[in-house]
């Protein structure tokens, strides 16, 4: 198939009116910039090809999937994706990104919810597992891309740009855990990465007919952490619950 043939192709499926696929733009934040690729225009195929990505990264691993078994489950050609994503690891970079957006979005707004730091603390755990176990369906493919590919297996064109992604989704655990009352001599740095290491781990042993959700897990986490670690209060102050 020759590259007009696909362009061509591109362009019938995927309509996208008058700029390319790959405006660049440089993002900086905390001294460090990093060039993201922007994603195409909404079209009512995007989120199919995205979705489907997810699957075949989740099912096959980076290294093993290619883009025609993605143009396979999206019902897509190859020519059509390669219009607007011109590599593997640009269709992965946008993947990755649509799963920590929505992973922002669900942790923000559970903790919303409350002022308290510990409740806080419970429900962005909350809002983390749920996503990391597909409790729900629509969040499932990104899970999958989340739990099984790791920093090791990024692309290495895009290493730093998905790495600054997930550090981005980090550090709302790091806010977090800056504003609780813990005790003194408490590394805090140390408590989110064997935090977030614990939460991340959940989705090998979690079986959804089991004993716990997800919110009996963050409760669970939040209290061991506010009884071992927190400051003692007075017999006054509530303990976080939910």
């Amino acid at each position: 198939m020759t590259n007009d043939t696909n362009a061509s192709q591109a362009v019938a499926e995927l309509p996208v009116a008058g700029e390319s696929a790959l405006l660049q733009s440089s993002v900086v934040q905390g001294g460090a910039s990093r060039t993201r690729v922007a994603r195409p225009r909404a079209h009512n195929r995007h989120t199919v090809l995205l979705e489907a990505a997810a699957c075949v990264f989740r099912h096959s691993g980076y290294a093993l999937t290619t883009m025609r078994a993605i143009a396979s489950a999206c019902g897509m050609t190859p020519g059509a994706i390669y219009y607007h994503y011109p590599s593997k690891g640009d269709l992965f970079l946008a993947v990755y990104e649509e799963g920590v957006a929505r992973a922002c979005t669900a942790f923000d707004g559970a903790i919303a919810a409350t002022n308290d730091g510990w409740l806080q603390l419970e429900y962005g755990m909350r809002a983390h597992l749920e996503l990391m176990v597909a409790l729900q369906s629509q969040h499932a493919p990104y899970a999958g891309v989340f739990v099984h590919i790791q920093p090791s297996d990024f692309p290495p064109e895009h290493r730093s740009d998905l790495i600054f992604l997930r550090n981005e989704y980090e550090a709302r655990f790091r806010k977090l855990i800056e504003s609780l009352p813990l005790k003194d001599g408490i590394d805090r740095r140390l408590l989110r990465l064997q935090l977030v290491g614990s939460l991340n781990h959940v989705p090998v042993w979690f079986r959804h007919d089991g004993p716990s959700t997800p919110a009996d897990i963050a409760r669970s986490m939040t209290r061991h952490f506010q009884v071992t670690l927190g400051r003692p209060v007075d017999q006054n102050h509530r303990p976080a619950a939910s």
